[in-house]
């Protein structure tokens, strides 16, 4: 059986939700209630412009019935979305790859407030492709390389490049020097979720993670290191560094959550996505991405 289809409108697919068992008399009574940020009144102008969709695609109504395991479709949507004003550039494109430079604080997909101004959207506007797929993800606070697969036909091949580690992912981070230890080493960890539930925390247990440290530049105050990320668990990189005693310059959650604030491009998190390497699975050739940024 073919899978399902997801729509997609001007330059964004759909997100799919299948409804529940409820009590619901229509499928608008059923949406308020699944996702209580978003009022009757932002509901009913979605459904007024088209932007929320049955599984055969059509359009419903403020009446359609509600019917448990039913899918519907339906478009994101962030009011008054920040701007974000740091532009990606895109390395390399071809039939298969998509590869980008993406910048400080731009997320890679929508994501809570960022629906427009994602690395994804971007793309999809950019090269007129709604096929793309990122094959991997970084932080919004982290910039340099992202992986798009830019087409159904070859995606699993890259995606087993990531799942089966046949892939070289290299960062480079500035945190505080760290003379007292010796380099290279390998830090391995069991990571699990922390709290808040966005922080990650290193804890008792068998590993699940793994980085290979080197150091690449000797300040008075800073190193420049580079990571290895061998596993690619959430944070990684920087509950690492942090653990190890240099949390990465600009870093808000590790080793201590700092006070929310608006992001300041004078102070980004110094970690870059610098390099990923791996043979072609389909020319058989290796091939090398590099960062146009620097730290």
């Amino acid at each position: 059986m073919k899978p399902p289809v997801v729509p997609f409108v001007r330059d964004a697919h759909a997100s799919t939700v299948h409804l529940p068992a409820g009590p619901w008399v229509t499928v608008l009574d059923g949406l308020c209630a699944h996702f209580v940020a978003i009022s009757r009144e932002q509901w009913l102008d979605r459904i007024a412009r088209g932007r929320v969709l049955d599984r055969q695609g059509g359009a419903i109504t403020p009446y359609t019935p509600y019917r448990a395991g039913l899918r519907i479709h339906y478009w994101r949507e962030v009011a008054d979305e920040v701007p974000i004003p740091f532009s990606e550039a895109v390395l390399h494109v071809d039939e298969h790859l998509v590869v980008a430079d993406k910048p400080h604080f731009l997320p890679v997909t929508p994501a809570g407030g960022h629906v427009e101004h994602t690395l994804l959207r971007r793309l999809i506007r950019r090269l007129g492709n709604p096929d793309l797929v990122p094959l991997h993800r970084i932080d919004r606070l982290t910039a340099g390389l992202v992986l798009f697969s830019a087409s159904p036909c070859s995606r699993a091949a890259y995606q087993a490049l990531f799942r089966e580690r046949r892939i070289d992912k290299r960062y480079e981070a500035l945190a505080p020097a760290l003379p007292t230890l010796a380099f290279p080493r390998l830090r391995r960890s069991r990571i699990a979720a922390g709290d808040p539930f966005f922080r990650m925390q290193e804890i008792d247990g068998e590993p699940n993670s793994e980085t290979r440290i080197e150091v690449i530049e000797r300040g008075e105050e800073h190193w420049r290191y580079a990571l290895h990320p061998v596993t690619g668990r959430k944070h990684q990189l920087r509950v690492h560094m942090a653990a190890l005693g240099a949390p990465i310059v600009g870093d808000t959650l590790y080793p201590a959550l700092a006070e929310k604030s608006p992001d300041d491009d004078r102070h980004p998190l110094k970690l870059l996505a610098h390099s990923l390497a791996f043979v072609d699975p389909f020319a058989g050739v290796p091939r090398r991405f590099e960062s146009r940024l620097s730290l």
